[in-house]
């Protein structure tokens, strides 16, 4: 079975690309579900005006991730409920975008695929997460897995968020931070929330989760 595959089985294949610490938690803590298959809408979509390329793209994401059910975000009300392209939206001057699945509950602002396949949020502005899919699936991983084996775990919200002193951290490649980021310490990650801040104009949406007491394993385990 292919990570592409149309298989119905609930166990899901990591796509390829992932660290090993993602492959995990996909494989694992993820679900699969029967994906939507929209290429039926194909010839309707084009009628419309939707470029070739647009459709194409928004269909090699389905074949990536549609139908991938994974645990709840820590942030952005859980984030989406189960990853599916839908149909893309934009022009030639704005560029084009397409929903990247439904969010888990009713929320002023919607999960796409941007014009350069960033992952982020249709807020009041188009705000990019992660540089693209991947990112926001490696985010969610850490994230697991820091808590799992943090000591401590603190929310820190508004603007205290800004005081936050970086230095002697470095930026967790993987997660292709972009509005969102994490940073690696000594024995502690850092994993910085912007983007509702920014997408709603709104800087007491700030947001960053600081997990403390961590090993080598808990640092850099995957």
């Amino acid at each position: 079975m292919t990570a592409g595959s149309n298989s119905t089985s609930p166990f899901p294949v990591a796509p390829v690309g992932l660290s090993s610490r993602a492959q995990r938690f996909v494989e694992v803590d993820g679900i699969r579900v029967p994906r939507q298959d929209f290429r039926r809408h194909r010839d309707g979509w084009i009628e419309r005006g939707i470029p070739v390329a647009e459709i194409d793209r928004a269909a090699d994401f389905q074949d990536r991730w549609g139908g991938l059910a994974l645990p709840p975000a820590p942030f952005y009300e859980g984030g989406p409920r189960i990853l599916n392209a839908g149909c893309p939206k934009g022009s030639a001057a704005e560029g084009w975008s397409f929903p990247a699945g439904a969010g888990r509950v009713s929320m002023p602002y919607g999960f796409m695929i941007g014009p350069d396949g960033a992952f982020g949020i249709d807020a009041h502005r188009w705000t990019p997460l992660h540089a693209g899919t991947d990112g926001w699936v490696e985010s969610l991983a850490l994230a697991a897995h820091a808590t799992r084996w943090a000591r401590t775990v603190t929310r820190i919200r508004g603007r205290a968020v800004t005081s936050l002193d970086l230095e002697g951290y470095e930026p967790v490649p993987e997660v292709q931070g972009v509005t969102d980021t994490w940073w690696r310490g000594e024995d502690s990650l850092i994993a910085l929330y912007r983007g509702e801040a920014v997408g709603l104009d709104a800087p007491q949406c700030l947001e960053a989760h600081v997990y403390e007491g961590l090993d080598e394993w808990g640092l850099h385990g995957g």
